[in-house]
């Protein structure tokens, strides 16, 4: 009995300072090998960069690793624009496109914390628009029919890309030109994001919701119901819920035009070496970041942000949940967010990999055949960047460049091996 209450107490104590540990924690850059990295086995990685850069296979770019919550490797390569001879920096700002994606999904699960939503909801529920929705069905003789879908589209039929929706260029794409509704860029176009979605809800839809993985707006509506059920614009909710708290500064939908500077510069390859990219439509190239209307905030590809202010919002999600002492979210979210979540909806791109409430998902090592760990989530962007986070390595990957198309580069592939070989403890 003379021992219970110290033991108790010192018990408070630990978990004290480990809560404390955790929600101050810094990201700050250490010596590789104070996180098991080994600075020589890094210098690889370096090499390897140098090199695209040298064969004029990339512009510029940047790596950030960290790991056990401090930045082992941040260095960055090339230029932010090649015409004036602008070194890329740590600092540069990229169009990251599809990496929007998982900050929305995380905005969509702190409404389902705060009690405004479920994500087993109906997404009809708060717009009605899509309480009964269409799908296009294939024909024998080339042609479609449009029937009615089976069910309501839910909220987590979205975070999955489950709900069938595409970017506009399958079977009924005729309908989804027509309604100049197509390809995933949207910072050009002067109508707000939720009119643009509530006449997505009219087309027909690639598939029955819950039957396939399909690829496309999802994370748009998903950005678009944020807006309704917050009663603000997509992005004052992210400033305000997510970006402020995790003093991510130089996340932006549109540019200050302080910033214009940092903005890299995008690049495609040509038989000349790269040139700027081609600007069809305003679709793939320059854009409309910092000249643009800014009235359309995409959440499935519309942010721009640097690796510094992505790190950390993934070492958030590391953190299953908390940086610097602020909660964005609970523990379990976090968990739920990590999981695959496609029952029958195979997963059609890699091999052992599924797919959770915004994130992909590692299931089979073996069978997804490159360096990592089962329960590793990320994804990429169409500006040809990628990040992953590894929670049993306690490691954060963000890599960024500005590059499309991408064609027969094998640096993702490189990037993973030469993190991985540089683990040593």
């Amino acid at each position: 009995m003379k021992t219970a209450f110290p033991l108790r107490f010192s018990t408070f104590l630990l978990y004290f300072f480990i809560q404390f540990t955790v929600s101050a924690q810094q990201l700050v850059k250490v010596s590789p090998e104070e996180v098991g990295m080994s600075s020589e086995r890094l210098e690889r990685l370096s090499q390897t960069f140098e090199g695209y850069i040298d064969g004029n296979e990339l512009p510029g770019a940047t790596v950030l690793v960290a790991r056990k919550g401090k930045i082992a490797y941040f260095e960055s390569f090339g230029k932010n624009d090649l015409e004036n001879n602008v070194p890329m920096k740590n600092s540069s700002i990229f169009r990251i496109a599809s990496q929007t994606k998982a900050i929305v999904s995380v905005g969509v699960m702190m409404l389902q914390e705060r009690g405004k939503l479920l994500i087993t909801d109906p997404v009809g529920k708060y717009m009605p628009a899509f309480m009964e929705t269409k799908v296009a069905v294939s024909k024998d003789d080339g042609s479609y029919e449009i029937v009615k879908a089976n069910r309501p589209i839910t909220i987590r039929d979205l975070l999955t890309h489950t709900s069938g929706v595409s970017y506009g260029e399958g079977i009924a794409s005729d309908l989804w030109e027509k309604a100049k509704i197509q390809g995933w860029y949207f910072a050009d176009r002067e109508e707000p994001i939720l009119a643009t979605v509530t006449r997505m809800a009219d087309l027909p839809f690639e598939s029955q919701p819950g039957e396939r993985f399909v690829y496309g707006y999802n994370t748009d509506i998903l950005g678009a119901l944020i807006e309704v059920v917050s009663g603000q614009t997509l992005d004052v909710f992210l400033t305000e819920n997510i970006f402020e708290p995790l003093n991510m500064n130089d996340t932006h939908f549109y540019l200050p035009k302080d910033k214009k500077e940092r903005l890299a510069t995008v690049y495609s390859p040509s038989e000349n070496g790269l040139k700027p990219a081609p600007n069809p439509g305003g679709m793939v190239g320059q854009g409309a970041y910092v000249e643009g209307p800014r009235k359309s905030f995409s959440g499935g590809a519309g942010l721009l942000s640097t690796s510094m202010d992505y790190a950390k919002f993934l070492q958030m999600m590391l953190n299953k949940g908390i940086l610097n002492g602020k909660r964005i979210l609970s523990p379990k979210t976090v968990e739920l967010m990590t999981v695959n979540h496609l029952g029958k909806a195979n997963f059609p791109w890699v091999g052992g990999t599924g797919f959770g409430l915004g994130f992909s998902v590692v299931e089979d090592l073996g069978e997804r055949g490159t360096p990592g760990s089962v329960g590793e989530y990320g994804w990429g962007g169409a500006y040809h960047s990628s990040y992953w986070v590894d929670p049993k390595e306690e490691l954060v990957v963000v890599y960024f460049t500005q590059l499309i198309p991408a064609n027969d580069i094998d640096d993702h592939g490189k990037l993973r091996a030469l993190i991985y070989q540089a683990i040593v403890d």
